[in-house]
Order: structure tokens, then C-alpha cells, then sequence
């Protein structure tokens, strides 16, 4: 390949733009990924739930399932991110790095091989120079001997001209001769250097190229490979994501589902009494035998056909539409079970939040300790506002649990009041069958059927009925109040700062001290504003 240096200059050049085609191919697939990954989120952010409160959250194995799906997918487009981050560093980075360093490379052979070829050149024409000029002065020599011999054999001639012609003849063989060893010189230095030319400089040249080119093969085999493991690489993750899916699939529990649809639309209400059986024959037939189904009634007992039919239609709301209403506070809009349910669900919230607060009063009671311990870390009283804050936060969730409480002590009772209710219904139901005519009737109540004289029920929703003992507690031992307490709320105790008060029931975790005044008023004062002292015998009630 010794005279191929135009062809080899070609076949680099066709190398390093293979090299940087299949950059281009490499740097559209990254293109591709990303978009892919994109198109894969904004799915998934699409069909994903919005924040939402957490009565409104999921609670189907469906759902949930779904949604694990779409955590799954969202990871799995992360990892098709990462492919795409993978190739445009190890693959498309290193390939436009390598090709620009190859070209670089490229350039500075090729002008080493023109260089080494210009030199040859030059070596030639100065050859051929020294030749061409031996050969002209050979010429000369040979018209002046040829003069020379002529003037030499000419009798007419005079001997100055003869030896004129002998001197010129002298002297062009003398320059041919200087021209012979130059053009000698000349042409073994070509000789020399167009050896060196074809068997040093341009071989080395060439295997440079040749190494040049083969480590761009190389690094194409590399990116081929790099660009295969970055795939590989995420494979795992993916088969993670696609098992992940594969279990929230799994996952569906349609008898969940079905129980779930229960518990939520269960009212505790209880489904319509039957409707009492009206005789309009009474007016017929005057003279009743002892087979008839019913006695006549007196008119202020007739029971009028659209109030019966009217009433009924007001109960049956329970099956059927629910009327609206505006949400209360204790939720005595919703059905008893839901309500029930409602409550239990905020005194746990707020079971939480105290928690919390309790955590961060001791934190506090801590820093502070540290601080009196070490004045230079800070000021303790600078966390006393925080302290008291923190402290009426407490007691503020501490009212509203017992509020809740109270709630849900009524609600459980009406629910138990309502089954037994429902038992004593049913018994009287049997026992009033074989009678000559029903007694009973609908209520204006919608959530409460009586057959016969209605009963009064009691209903505890106050706090003062856990005071309705018959004989007073005996105290226990003695507080004084540290921060006055207002206690509006029910079931609370209003006091003063500095007031001593008895202690008839120690607090139980729920942060509410039991006491009495000395006129004998009772209520709850928050454990955290009194000072405490029991005593083994203290003044009784």
C-alpha cells in the first residue's frame, strides 16, 4: 500500500463518519427513551388521584391495585430515564469525545505523510536538476572538442585560435565533470531518501493509520456493547416493577370489596314495620259475629290512609334518597353506624395530634433543661412561649376528645337502645297476631317504629349525667389551681388561678383531672393547670 496514500486517506475518512452516523443513531434512541419516559409520566399523572382528604382516599383492592400499577409504571419509566441517561454518557458522550480526538489524530498522519512526500519531491527535482544540467554541459563539451578537432585539422587556422578552442574545450569538460559528481550526489541522496521515503516514513505512517483505525473499531465494538448493557443493566428493575404489578393484580379481593361497599352505606337504621291491616268493611257489615278479623274502631283511632301512606313514604328515605342537610359538628346528620364511624375516626386524628404536641412538650421541657444547664447554648426563656402554647394545644385536643367521646358514648347507646328495641318489637309482633285488630302504628319519628304506648328511652348526651351518682365520691386529695380555666364546655369546671379544689378521681392518661369545689360543684379542669397533692386521708366529700 506504499502508493495507496490517497485511498488510505479516504477509507479514515469514511471511518470517522461511519463513527459519528451511528452517534447520530444513538443520540435519536436516547431521544426516543426520553420521550417514551415522558409520555409514560404524564400517563401516569394523568390517571393518578389528586391529593385528596382521607375520607376520600381509596379503600377497594381495585383501586389500590390500580394505583400500585401506576407507582409501578411510574417507576418504570424512571428506569427507561435512566437508559436513556446511561447510553448519552457511556455511548454518545464517549463517541463524540473519541471522534473529535480521531480527527485530530487523522489530520496530524496525513500531514506527516504529505510532509514526507513533499520532501521526496523536493529530492527528485533536485536530482533531476543536477541531471539535466550534467547532461546540457556534457553537450557543451562535446561541440567544443568537436570545434576544437576542426580548428585543430583546418591548416588555415591560426594557433591562437587553436588553442582558444583547446582552452574551451578544457573548460567545458572540466564543468562537465563537476556537473557529473553533483548530479552523482544527487542522485544517490534521492535514492537514499526515496528508500527511507518507502520502507521507514510512510510504512510507519501507515501502521499509525492502521492503529488509528483499529482503535476506532474497537471502540464501535465497546458503545455496541455499552449500548446493549444499558438496557441490561435496568432489566432487573424493570422485572420488579412488572412483578410489582403482577402482585397488586393479585391483590384484588372482590370479598373485601363487597364488605367495604357495606360498611360504607350501612345505616344502622332499622328497615320499616310492617303496615297495619285497615277494615273498611266496618261501615257494611253493623252486626259482627265472632269470626270477624277485626273490631271497629273509634274514630279517633281511624288512621287515615294518606297520613299511614304519607309517613311511610317519609321513612322510606332510609332505602332510598337521602335528604341534605348541612354538616354538623357531632354528625347528627348521618345515620347512627356512619356517624359512629365519623367519630371514632377524629378521636383517633386527634389522638394523633396530641400525641404529637406531647412529644414536642417534652422535647421542649428537655431543650429547656439543657439550656438552664448550659447558658451558653441559648436562653430558656426564650421556649416558654412555645411551652405555653403547646401546653394549650394539649388541653384544647384534650376537650375536643372528650367532646367526641362523649359523641360516641351517645351514639353506641342509641345503637344499643335501637337493638334492643328491635328484639322487644319483634316479640311484641308475635304476640299481637292472634288480636282482633293491630294497634300499631308509624310514629313521627322516621327512626323509630313503637307498637303500642311509647316508651321513653334515655339518652346519655350530656356530661352531667356521669355526676347523676346517688352518693358523691369522697376526695382523694387537694390541687391548686395554677392557671385559671374558663370551662365553658359541658362537663367542665370554670376556676381561678390560686383556687383550691378537692380531688375526687386522679387522671386517668386522658389529660382531665376530676374535682369539687367547696360548695359541692363537680367537673373536669385539665390536668396540666393544677398543682396536685393526694393525701391517704383527706376531707371527705
Amino acid at each position: 500500500l506504499k502508493d495507496q496514500f490517497d485511498n488510505l486517506d479516504k477509507h479514515t475518512q469514511w471511518g470517522i463518519d461511519f463513527l459519528e452516523k451511528y452517534a447520530k443513531f444513538v443520540k435519536e434512541r436516547i431521544e426516543i427513551e426520553q420521550n417514551y419516559a415522558k409520555q409514560l409520566r404524564n400517563l401516569v399523572k394523568k390517571y393518578c388521584p389528586k391529593r385528596s382528604p382521607k375520607e376520600e382516599e381509596p379503600r377497594f383492592t381495585s383501586c389500590i391495585a390500580f394505583f400500585n400499577i401506576l407507582n409501578e409504571l411510574n417507576d418504570y419509566a424512571g428506569q427507561r430515564e435512566v437508559v436513556a441517561e446511561e447510553m448519552g454518557h457511556r455511548v454518545y458522550g464517549e463517541l463524540m469525545r473519541y471522534s473529535h480526538d480521531l480527527k485530530t489524530e487523522r489530520k496530524m498522519h496525513l500531514q506527516e505523510g504529505r510532509k514526507a512526500q513533499q520532501y521526496l519531491d523536493m529530492c527528485w527535482k533536485q536530482m533531476d536538476n543536477s541531471k539535466k544540467k550534467f547532461e546540457r554541459e556534457c553537450r557543451e563539451a562535446e561541440k567544443a572538442q568537436q570545434s576544437y578537432e576542426r580548428l585543430d585539422n583546418d591548416t588555415n587556422a591560426t594557433k591562437a585560435d587553436v588553442e582558444k578552442a583547446k582552452q574551451q574545450l578544457n573548460l567545458r569538460t572540466h564543468m562537465a565533470d563537476e556537473n557529473k559528481n553533483e548530479y552523482a550526489a544527487q542522485l544517490q541522496n534521492f535514492n537514499g531518501e526515496q528508500h527511507k521515503h518507502y520502507y521507514i516514513v510512510i510504512p510507519q505512517i501507515y501502521k499509525q493509520l492502521q492503529e488509528m483505525d483499529e482503535r476506532r473499531t474497537i471502540k464501535l465494538s465497546e458503545c455496541y456493547k455499552g449500548f446493549a448493557d444499558s438496557e441490561r443493566k435496568v432489566i432487573p428493575i424493570i422485572s420488579k416493577c412488572l412483578e410489582g404489578m403482577i402482585l397488586a393484580a393479585k391483590s384484588v379481593d372482590e370479598h373485601r370489596d363487597s364488605q367495604l361497599v357495606i360498611d360504607c352505606f350501612k345505616s344502622g337504621f332499622e328497615p320499616p314495620g310492617d303496615f297495619p291491616f285497615e277494615d273498611y268493611s266496618q261501615n257494611i257489615y253493623r252486626t259482627i259475629s265472632d269470626g270477624t278479623i277485626s273490631t271497629p274502631k273509634q274514630e279517633g283511632m281511624r288512621i287515615d290512609s294518606k297520613t299511614t301512606v304519607g309517613k311511610a313514604k317519609g321513612k322510606l328515605w332510609l332505602f332510598g334518597k337521602k335528604p341534605k342537610g348541612p354538616a354538623l359538628e357531632d354528625f347528627s346528620h348521618l345515620p347512627p353506624e356512619q356517624r359512629r364511624k365519623k367519630l371514632q375516626q377524629r378521636i383517633d386524628e386527634l389522638n394523633r395530634e396530641l400525641q404529637k404536641e406531647t412529644d414536642q412538650k417534652d422535647a421542649l421541657i428537655k431543650m429547656k433543661d439543657v439550656y438552664e444547664k448550659n447558658p451558653q447554648m441559648g436562653d430558656p426563656g426564650s421556649l416558654q412561649p412555645k411551652l405555653t402554647e403547646t401546653m394549650s394545644n394539649m388541653d384544647r385536643l384534650r376537650m375536643e376528645i372528650h367532646k367526641n367521646e362523649a359523641w360516641l358514648s351517645e351514639v353506641e347507646g342509641k345503637v344499643a337502645a335501637r337493638s334492643d328495641r328491635r328484639h322487644s318489637s319483634d316479640i311484641n309482633h308475635l304476640v299481637t297476631q292472634g288480636r282482633e285488630s293491630p294497634e300499631g302504628s308509624y310514629t313521627d319519628d322516621a327512626n323509630q317504629e313503637v307498637r303500642g304506648p311509647p316508651q321513653q328511652h334515655a339518652h346519655p348526651n350530656e356530661f352531667d349525667d356521669e355526676f347523676d351518682d346517688d352518693d358523691p365520691l369522697p376526695a382523694i386529695g387537694h390541687c391548686k389551681a395554677i392557671y385559671p380555666f374558663d370551662g365553658h364546655n359541658e362537663g367542665t369546671l370554670a376556676m381561678k388561678e390560686g383556687e383550691i379544689l378537692y380531688v375526687i378521681e386522679e387522671d386517668k392518661g386522658d389529660g382531665w383531672t376530676r374535682a369539687r369545689r367547696h360548695n359541692g360543684e363537680e367537673g373536669y379542669v385539665p390536668t396540666s393547670y393544677i398543682d396536685v397533692t393526694l393525701e391517704k386521708n383527706s376531707k371527705g366529700a
